[in-house]
């Protein structure tokens, strides 16, 4: 997992496209003064190395009903079981992000729920039944800010190293 050696025009791709992932490649390269081929070798890099991880739309989740944003931590009855939990989270589509964290967590979720009574029936119908000994659960009210890794100097600090 370690750094990939990027130079200063990948950093003007990643800067470029982090801020646009539809933006045409052409203007990709308009931007960074070179042809639209080497654009596309530099994406086709970037994308082989796991840099970049492909693009996507954003969906509004409160825009088609899901007005409810919860971070859970949850307790497993049997830590041993994490790949079991895990896969049995992976089922649940209403959970959109999983971590396994240090802290007092053995893991770390996101979920969506319609509201408040379908997050509840989302932790009795679905998670407990996966062997949690319990859960805390922290409802978002509004995210306030969503941005991909800033792109600042990684030329220069992937090339310190």
């Amino acid at each position: 997992m370690g750094h990939h050696q990027l130079d200063k025009l990948d950093e003007s791709i990643l800067k470029l496209v982090a801020t646009n992932a539809r933006i045409p490649f052409l203007e990709v390269a308009r931007a960074c003064n070179v042809s639209g081929a080497a654009i596309h070798q530099r994406i086709q890099k970037l994308t082989n190395l796991g840099v970049l991880k492909g693009s996507e739309f954003v969906i509004d989740s409160e825009k088609i009903g899901y007005e409810t944003c919860a971070y859970m931590g949850l307790f497993l009855k049997n830590p041993e079981n994490f790949d079991a939990v895990f896969e049995g989270l992976k089922a649940i589509p209403e959970v959109v992000e999983c971590h396994y964290t240090t802290g007092k967590y053995d893991m770390f979720i996101k979920v969506y729920a319609k509201n408040n009574h379908h997050l509840l029936s989302i932790i009795h119908d679905k998670l407990q039944p996966l062997g949690l000994s319990r859960s805390e659960t922290i409802i978002s009210f509004h995210e306030a800010i969503r941005r991909q890794m800033p792109i600042q100097d990684v030329a220069s600090d992937v090339d310190e190293e």
